[in-house]
């Protein structure tokens, strides 16, 4: 009489290995990935703001004795009201628009244009989030210019 054989209790542990990972795998990728990556909610007036603001980088603003670059320099945004500021180029030369500290938005990430601004394009930047913030030019650094992002009347 032969004695009995463990082979099979290696095939079910196998078995039994392969079945956990695959549950791991599938936790990981249902569960934690999208709860990783997920937007935050924001009230639907924030995201489609009735109004915009056009921030207009004028002709010369290259020259560091113009007093007007960023017009206008200072700027009141309210959310849910004219949260969506775009920058237009209207002068003959690339600018950025470069936050003076780094700011990241829960919504629509970095601020700051992606490169230069080439002249008569722009950039545009949803705020979704109360903050003030300075920011300036990278290539001409004495253009200064202030965006104010307050609570709107329209998200209480």
């Amino acid at each position: 009489m032969s004695l009995p054989s463990s082979s099979h209790a290696y095939g079910i542990g196998l078995i039994a290995v392969i079945i956990g990972a695959a549950i791991g795998v599938s936790y990981y990728q249902l569960y934690f990935i999208p709860e990783l990556n997920a937007k935050p909610i924001i009230p639907e007036k924030v995201l489609n703001p009735g109004q915009q603001v056009t921030i207009t980088i004028v002709p010369g603003a290259e020259n560091q004795a113009q007093e007007q670059n960023y017009v206008p320099k200072t700027k009141d945004v309210q959310l849910g009201i004219d949260n969506l500021v775009i920058w237009k180029n209207t002068s003959d030369v690339a600018h950025t628009v470069t936050p003076d500290k780094p700011f990241k938005d829960l919504y629509s990430g970095d601020f700051g244009s992606p490169g230069v601004i080439k002249p008569g394009n722009t950039y545009q930047f949803l705020f979704t989030q109360e903050i003030k913030l300075d920011y300036h030019c990278e290539p001409h650094p004495w253009m200064k210019g202030t965006i104010n992002i307050v609570h709107g009347a329209l998200t209480s």
